[in-house]
Protein backbone atom coordinates (compact mmCIF):
# COMPACT_ATOMS: atom_id res chain seq x y z
CA UNK A 1 0.00 0.00 0.00
CA UNK A 2 2.58 2.40 0.66
CA UNK A 3 4.33 2.22 -2.85
CA UNK A 4 1.55 3.25 -4.32
CA UNK A 5 0.83 5.85 -2.41
CA UNK A 6 4.24 6.88 -3.07
CA UNK A 7 3.90 6.86 -6.65
CA UNK A 8 0.74 8.74 -6.11
CA UNK A 9 1.89 11.59 -4.57
CA UNK A 10 5.56 11.80 -6.82
CA UNK A 11 2.89 12.24 -9.94
CA UNK A 12 0.71 14.88 -7.87
CA UNK A 13 4.05 16.13 -6.93
CA UNK A 14 5.34 16.44 -10.99
CA UNK A 15 2.32 17.94 -11.94
CA UNK A 16 2.13 20.62 -9.30
CA UNK A 17 5.69 21.41 -9.64
CA UNK A 18 5.75 22.22 -13.70
CA UNK A 19 6.69 26.10 -14.51
CA UNK A 20 4.28 28.21 -16.27
CA UNK A 21 5.40 29.11 -19.88
CA UNK A 22 7.31 32.81 -19.70
CA UNK A 23 4.65 35.93 -20.06
CA UNK A 24 4.98 37.96 -23.31
CA UNK A 25 6.34 41.54 -22.83
CA UNK A 26 5.71 44.41 -24.60
CA UNK A 27 8.10 47.13 -25.81
CA UNK A 28 8.37 48.98 -22.51
CA UNK A 29 8.89 45.45 -20.76
CA UNK A 30 5.13 45.20 -19.38
CA UNK A 31 3.56 41.44 -19.25
CA UNK A 32 0.75 41.34 -22.04
CA UNK A 33 -2.70 41.45 -20.75
CA UNK A 34 -6.02 39.63 -22.00
CA UNK A 35 -8.34 42.48 -23.08
CA UNK A 36 -5.89 45.23 -23.29
CA UNK A 37 -5.48 47.08 -26.46
CA UNK A 38 -2.18 46.48 -28.28
CA UNK A 39 -0.10 47.34 -31.50
CA UNK A 40 1.35 44.28 -33.56
CA UNK A 41 4.54 45.69 -35.15
CA UNK A 42 7.67 44.38 -37.20
CA UNK A 43 10.84 44.12 -35.28
CA UNK A 44 12.57 44.89 -38.59
CA UNK A 45 11.57 48.36 -39.97
CA UNK A 46 11.48 49.72 -43.29
CA UNK A 47 9.81 46.45 -44.19
CA UNK A 48 6.55 47.59 -43.88
CA UNK A 49 4.50 48.53 -40.60
CA UNK A 50 1.76 47.44 -37.82
CA UNK A 51 -1.02 44.57 -38.97
CA UNK A 52 -4.08 45.60 -39.84
CA UNK A 53 -7.47 44.65 -42.01
CA UNK A 54 -7.63 45.12 -45.68
CA UNK A 55 -10.03 43.28 -48.71
CA UNK A 56 -8.86 40.21 -50.26
CA UNK A 57 -9.22 41.43 -53.51
CA UNK A 58 -11.27 44.00 -55.51
CA UNK A 59 -14.35 43.89 -53.59
CA UNK A 60 -14.39 45.24 -50.43
CA UNK A 61 -15.23 41.64 -48.35
CA UNK A 62 -14.03 39.50 -46.88
CA UNK A 63 -10.96 41.35 -44.98
CA UNK A 64 -7.53 39.35 -44.64
CA UNK A 65 -5.02 40.30 -41.78
CA UNK A 66 -2.42 42.48 -43.82
CA UNK A 67 0.80 44.31 -42.38
CA UNK A 68 0.12 47.80 -43.57
CA UNK A 69 2.91 48.63 -46.39
CA UNK A 70 3.94 52.51 -44.73
CA UNK A 71 6.61 51.44 -42.05
CA UNK A 72 4.98 54.92 -40.32
CA UNK A 73 1.33 52.84 -39.68
CA UNK A 74 1.25 51.15 -36.78
CA UNK A 75 -2.11 49.35 -38.23
CA UNK A 76 -4.99 48.50 -36.08
CA UNK A 77 -5.63 47.69 -32.12
CA UNK A 78 -6.17 44.30 -31.04
CA UNK A 79 -6.63 42.35 -28.44
CA UNK A 80 -5.30 38.40 -26.83
CA UNK A 81 -7.98 36.43 -25.05
CA UNK A 82 -6.16 33.22 -23.77
CA UNK A 83 -8.13 29.52 -24.21
CA UNK A 84 -8.57 30.03 -20.27
CA UNK A 85 -10.30 33.26 -20.27
CA UNK A 86 -9.94 33.90 -16.54
CA UNK A 87 -6.13 34.13 -17.31
CA UNK A 88 -5.07 37.68 -17.35
CA UNK A 89 -1.81 37.31 -18.70
CA UNK A 90 -0.83 36.42 -21.92
CA UNK A 91 2.12 33.59 -22.13
CA UNK A 92 4.63 32.14 -24.32
CA UNK A 93 3.14 29.05 -26.63
CA UNK A 94 -0.58 28.96 -25.07
CA UNK A 95 -3.09 29.23 -27.42
CA UNK A 96 -5.29 32.35 -27.74
CA UNK A 97 -7.38 34.10 -30.12
CA UNK A 98 -6.40 37.33 -31.50
CA UNK A 99 -9.05 39.95 -32.63
CA UNK A 100 -9.15 43.29 -33.67
CA UNK A 101 -10.78 46.14 -31.96
CA UNK A 102 -11.56 48.12 -34.17
CA UNK A 103 -14.96 48.19 -36.20
CA UNK A 104 -15.24 46.16 -39.59
CA UNK A 105 -16.98 47.38 -42.34
CA UNK A 106 -18.14 44.20 -43.45
CA UNK A 107 -20.82 41.51 -41.58
CA UNK A 108 -17.98 39.56 -40.26
CA UNK A 109 -16.00 39.26 -36.73
CA UNK A 110 -12.48 40.33 -36.25
CA UNK A 111 -11.13 37.36 -34.52
CA UNK A 112 -8.00 36.22 -36.73
CA UNK A 113 -8.39 32.69 -38.35
CA UNK A 114 -6.91 30.29 -40.99
CA UNK A 115 -8.42 30.17 -44.07
CA UNK A 116 -7.25 28.63 -47.34
CA UNK A 117 -7.24 31.22 -50.32
CA UNK A 118 -5.62 30.91 -53.80
CA UNK A 119 -3.29 27.85 -52.86
CA UNK A 120 -1.96 29.70 -49.35
CA UNK A 121 -3.10 29.64 -46.04
CA UNK A 122 -3.89 32.93 -45.15
CA UNK A 123 -4.80 34.98 -41.73
CA UNK A 124 -8.61 36.39 -42.38
CA UNK A 125 -10.68 37.90 -39.72
CA UNK A 126 -13.57 36.31 -39.71
CA UNK A 127 -13.15 33.74 -37.05
CA UNK A 128 -14.74 32.53 -33.46
CA UNK A 129 -13.76 33.53 -30.11
CA UNK A 130 -13.54 30.92 -27.15
CA UNK A 131 -15.15 27.64 -27.50
CA UNK A 132 -12.16 25.60 -27.96
CA UNK A 133 -11.89 22.55 -29.51
CA UNK A 134 -12.26 20.89 -33.12
CA UNK A 135 -14.90 23.38 -34.81
CA UNK A 136 -13.14 26.16 -33.80
CA UNK A 137 -9.50 24.71 -34.05
CA UNK A 138 -8.36 27.51 -37.08
CA UNK A 139 -8.79 30.22 -34.59
CA UNK A 140 -6.11 29.42 -32.32
CA UNK A 141 -2.86 30.88 -32.37
CA UNK A 142 0.34 31.32 -30.15
CA UNK A 143 3.26 33.82 -30.01
CA UNK A 144 6.53 32.07 -29.56
CA UNK A 145 9.98 33.73 -28.31
CA UNK A 146 12.18 33.79 -31.09
CA UNK A 147 15.76 35.07 -30.81
CA UNK A 148 15.58 37.98 -28.90
CA UNK A 149 11.70 38.85 -30.23
CA UNK A 150 8.68 37.00 -30.80
CA UNK A 151 6.70 35.31 -33.44
CA UNK A 152 3.47 34.05 -34.23
CA UNK A 153 2.39 30.21 -34.53
CA UNK A 154 -0.41 28.36 -35.85
CA UNK A 155 -0.23 25.37 -33.89
CA UNK A 156 -3.54 24.58 -32.01
CA UNK A 157 -3.62 22.37 -29.33
CA UNK A 158 -7.46 22.91 -28.01
CA UNK A 159 -8.50 19.40 -29.54
CA UNK A 160 -7.18 16.68 -28.08
CA UNK A 161 -7.63 14.31 -30.96
CA UNK A 162 -6.84 17.22 -33.60
CA UNK A 163 -3.61 17.07 -35.56
CA UNK A 164 -3.71 20.08 -37.10
CA UNK A 165 -1.25 21.45 -39.89
CA UNK A 166 1.59 23.94 -38.01
CA UNK A 167 3.23 26.49 -39.02
CA UNK A 168 5.45 29.90 -38.80
CA UNK A 169 2.67 33.02 -39.48
CA UNK A 170 4.78 35.12 -42.20
CA UNK A 171 4.17 37.67 -44.25
CA UNK A 172 3.26 36.53 -47.96
CA UNK A 173 3.53 39.47 -50.36
CA UNK A 174 0.62 39.16 -53.34
CA UNK A 175 1.07 40.26 -57.11
CA UNK A 176 -1.16 42.98 -56.28
CA UNK A 177 1.26 44.16 -53.35
CA UNK A 178 -0.78 42.80 -50.57
CA UNK A 179 1.13 41.97 -47.26
CA UNK A 180 -1.27 39.04 -46.46
CA UNK A 181 -0.11 37.05 -43.23
CA UNK A 182 0.16 33.12 -44.11
CA UNK A 183 1.67 29.98 -43.40
CA UNK A 184 5.35 30.81 -44.54
CA UNK A 185 8.75 29.21 -44.02
CA UNK A 186 10.10 32.54 -43.07
CA UNK A 187 8.37 34.06 -39.86
CA UNK A 188 7.06 37.22 -39.19
CA UNK A 189 8.95 38.61 -35.84
CA UNK A 190 6.99 41.13 -33.91
CA UNK A 191 7.00 43.20 -30.78
CA UNK A 192 3.83 44.76 -29.09
CA UNK A 193 3.28 48.24 -28.54
CA UNK A 194 0.10 49.32 -25.92
CA UNK A 195 -2.69 51.20 -27.89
Amino acid sequence: MKPLLLLLFSTISLSLGQPSPDPVRDLDGNLLRSGTEYYMLPVFRGRGGGVTLAPRNESLCPLDVVQANQEIDNGLPLTFTPVDPKKGVIRESTDLNIIFSAASICIQSNVWMLEEYDGSLIVTAHGVEGNPGQETISNWFKIEKYQDDYKLVFCPSVCDFCRPLCGDIGVEISEDGRRRLAISDVPFMVMFKKA
